[in-house]
């Protein structure tokens, strides 16, 4: 397995001598190794590769995971509508949101016009 006698092995390929010059090739170092970081599919949560990768709002997504939440038809960046980190397709996103113009009942928080309320009885006792 190993030789006991001089015999000495050859220099790795990186180090390998020029023949006319006589000067060492030295690897680039521009070139790395180094793991990448894994970036995850927001809604499935397995790993997305470059070519599968779409990002809408900052969120990463699967081209097949970006649909919309309430009929799950496929989205595109140019036909979905977002709202509190959720997505939807255009249509559903009216039906749902806009004909009542109440964004923030439907999702369990506070509508706005309570906070408007509470200004308004402060700002009354305050005067009186």
């Amino acid at each position: 397995m190993f030789q006991a006698t001089g015999a000495a092995s050859p220099p790795p390929a990186h180090e390998a001598k020029n023949i006319s010059g006589g000067s060492t090739v030295q690897r680039s170092k521009s070139f790395s190794l180094k793991a990448q970081v894994k970036e995850m599919c927001t809604a499935c949560q397995k790993t997305v590769y470059p070519m599968e990768r779409l990002v809408a709002d900052k969120f990463v997504f699967h081209n097949s995971c970006f649909c919309c939440k309430h009929c799950h038809t496929k989205l595109s960046l140019g036909s979905y509508a977002a709202l509190h980190g959720e997505f939807y397709c255009k249509p559903h996103f009216q039906q749902l949101f806009k004909s009542k113009g109440n964004y923030d009942e439907g999702f369990g928080r506070k509508q706005h016009k309570e906070l408007w309320v509470h200004k308004e009885v402060e700002s009354s006792t305050k005067s009186a």
